[in-house]
């Protein structure tokens, strides 16, 4: 059952990633448009209109949508030289206490992004060149958010599984 939903967790944090990875090409795409756009504009070509607004709008979204899978995947920075010499179960300890500290910075994260989405809704802002309301980006960047609280949630699980068992596996790869 547990190895079930471990793998819909990593499912679901490698669509988001994707999602994301996609959202960056988009950017990439719509930046190189622009800028041949520009450089050709005495053969008749232009610029995309608006387009830093729609690169900002694709970035937030990407960096939302790779932080679950940079968290179920233990990749964020870390520094091993002081632990390399703990024991495995200090290791587990420190793992568990790095993800629910990683876990409430994704909660306040998604309720600060969750509030700041509302606050853009209710005034009703749009951007300013192609006029599209401004929380649609915040909007986008919450469904990131949102996987991330709840990937840190798992990851806080397993770590904790992985220090009452005394094995040394969690996050579906051996640790330490």
């Amino acid at each position: 059952m547990l190895d079930r939903i471990d793998s819909v967790m990593r499912r679901c944090a490698a669509v988001l990633a994707i999602l994301g990875g996609l959202a960056l090409i988009a950017v990439m795409l719509s930046t190189v448009a622009s800028v041949t756009g520009r450089a050709l504009i005495p053969l008749g070509l232009s610029p995309i209109r608006g387009d830093f607004e729609l690169v900002e709008l694709g970035t937030g979204f990407a960096v939302f949508a790779f932080l679950p899978w940079v968290q179920i995947n233990r990749q964020h920075a870390s520094v091993e030289i002081l632990t390399m010499h703990l024991s495995a179960r200090n290791n587990r300890l420190i793992d568990l206490v790095a993800d629910i500290l990683m876990a409430m910075i994704a909660v306040l994260l998604a309720w600060k992004h969750w509030q700041g989405t509302l606050d853009k809704l209710a005034y009703g802002e749009t951007t300013f060149i192609i006029q599209y309301p401004v929380w649609w980006a915040y909007a986008s960047g919450l469904v990131g958010a949102i996987g991330f609280v709840i990937i840190s949630l798992w990851c806080v699980f397993l770590s904790l599984r992985a220090l009452l068992s005394g094995r040394d596996q969690a996050h579906g790869e051996v640790v330490h």
